[in-house]
């Protein structure tokens, strides 16, 4: 994958967030009993929502990487990968928020621009390859809550939610995930718990239009996103 722009959450925060996989589903006509039964289809997409992002006119730096981006997005077009907020629901070993641990290298040496390199609290691989388009994924558990139901990971910004378990075999978890695999996820690829994220365009040409209010000396925009699901039919 090319170098993907990403939402730099630590600069521009939203005081809510959120992210909701929007199913897809058929309609079969009314019944006689007037009944519209719907069958699920696996073309569901993310929707996701940061509302409320505090940027106070004394933050230079705030304004100048909100129309950085801006600019570089021009509109819907534009690609970016948006961190979703999972530690609610995460696997965490301690059943609790577990931060990513920064380490240097075993010689005590950073990364070439003295910054250390990040290893999440959370570990899980996949156990065999997971074709484009499967709907369930085999994962195994190294470092994690031995509870994979109802969690939120990412691979390559492609996201993804896990079911109800169908299958356990010692620290294997076989379980169903929405939306269908966007990508081939090779076999004993790492799986981001900790910090996943979502491929996404703006939901409008618009979406970054910002006010700058020189009363209450803050502005609380907020931003739509739609995850960029014509980007992996493309691939």
């Amino acid at each position: 994958m090319a170098q993907i722009l990403q939402w730099p959450l630590c600069t521009l925060r939203p005081q809510q967030a959120s992210a909701n996989l929007v199913p897809f589903s058929r309609s079969g006509g009314r019944t006689l009993g007037g009944i519209e039964p719907s069958t699920r289809t696996d073309l569901g997409f993310w929707s996701l929502e940061y509302s409320n992002i505090v940027m106070r006119n004394n933050r230079r730096e705030a304004w100048q990487t909100w129309q950085a981006i801006r600019q570089k997005l021009g509109g819907r077009s534009g690609l970016i990968a948006v961190r979703v907020r999972s530690s609610l629901s995460a696997p965490y070993v301690s059943g609790r928020f577990e931060p990513v641990i920064e380490a240097e290298h075993s010689d005590d040496s950073p990364f070439d621009d003295d910054t250390p390199y990040t290893q999440g609290a959370i570990s899980v691989v996949t156990d065999g390859v997971t074709a484009v388009g499967a709907t369930s994924i085999r994962l195994r558990i190294i470092n994690a809550d031995a509870n994979l139901v109802g969690v939120r990971f990412s691979y390559n910004h492609a996201l993804y939610e896990t079911g109800p378990v169908t299958s356990i075999d010692g620290d294997i978890w076989t379980v169903p995930i929405s939306p269908s695999v966007r990508e081939l996820i090779p076999a004993g690829a790492d799986i981001e718990f900790d910090q996943p994220t979502c491929l996404c365009h703006l939901a409008e040409d618009r979406g970054m239009d910002i006010d700058q209010n020189a009363i209450g000396k803050f502005s609380l925009p907020s931003v739509s996103f739609v995850e960029a699901v014509d980007y992996w039919s493309s691939l």
